[in-house]
């Protein structure tokens, strides 16, 4: 039996496409800065911490490179209320953790980009040159303010088009949220899919949706680094 298209189906359903890109964004949206907040408190940590404190953020960096991202979402949503519960029957107590679906995600994500861009961040603090850092001691500056003024800023540039991959790989690898009920877009897709029974018309179609949050994702970063990096620089622009 032909298989025929119909592609009506998908434009009448595309409000909830569009609220499953706009859950899509969100969530995309603070796992950037919670996450990226996070990977340069843990270079930092890395750089300046105590050797305890270093092979803590180690051991969370490897964790997280080495487990896959559906397995960190599923233990946050699944496991971590299960040893609540159980450690507070072992305390006498009855203690219930109910982590909705959104903040698992959210919680999710944000730890994992905290793992990669602690390395990425890392290898921006490495770039900066030496001689800055003893400049700044040479000054009186604390090593805090070092790092803030002189390093932090010097790093974030080098990082950033490393960070902006990974924040549209993040976006793309959101679409695993959806196995713990949350309703992104491809959570919608799926939903749609089983009680309409059109399987290529809604897959080609949040492919698209897909393919152009990407395209538009990575100008929009492409325009925050010409805004706080090259603006105002045009010879260093052109040698671009």
């Amino acid at each position: 039996m032909d298989y025929v298209f119909q592609f009506g189906v998908v434009a009448e359903n595309l409000p909830l496409l569009l609220r499953g890109v706009r859950t899509t964004c969100i969530l995309t949206g603070l796992a950037i800065v919670l996450g990226t907040a996070l990977g340069v408190l843990c270079a930092y940590l890395q750089a300046a911490g105590w050797r305890v404190v270093r092979t803590v953020v180690r051991g969370y960096v490897e964790f997280i490179r080495n487990t896959p991202f559906l397995i960190q979402i599923f233990f946050i949503a699944f496991s971590v209320p299960d040893l609540v519960f159980t450690g507070g029957q072992l305390l006498g107590t009855r203690l219930v953790l109910r982590i909705e679906p959104m903040t698992a995600a959210v919680i999710g994500m944000t730890i994992s980009l905290g793992g990669y861009a602690t390395e990425i961040v890392r290898g921006g603090i490495d770039a900066v040159s030496r001689g800055q850092i003893e400049a700044g001691r040479a000054l009186g500056l604390s090593g805090m303010r070092i790092f803030r003024l002189i390093v932090l800023p010097q790093a974030v540039r080098i990082a950033y088009p490393s960070l902006a991959s990974q924040y549209v790989l993040l976006m793309l690898g959101s679409s695993v949220v959806s196995a713990i009920a949350v309703e992104e877009l491809t959570g919608l897709m799926n939903t749609l899919r089983s009680t309409t029974f059109r399987d290529f018309e809604f897959v080609f179609a949040v492919t698209l949706l897909y393919l152009a949050m990407s395209l538009a994702f990575r100008a929009a970063l492409a325009g925050v680094y010409w805004i706080a990096f090259l603006r105002g620089r045009p010879a260093e622009a052109a040698a671009r």
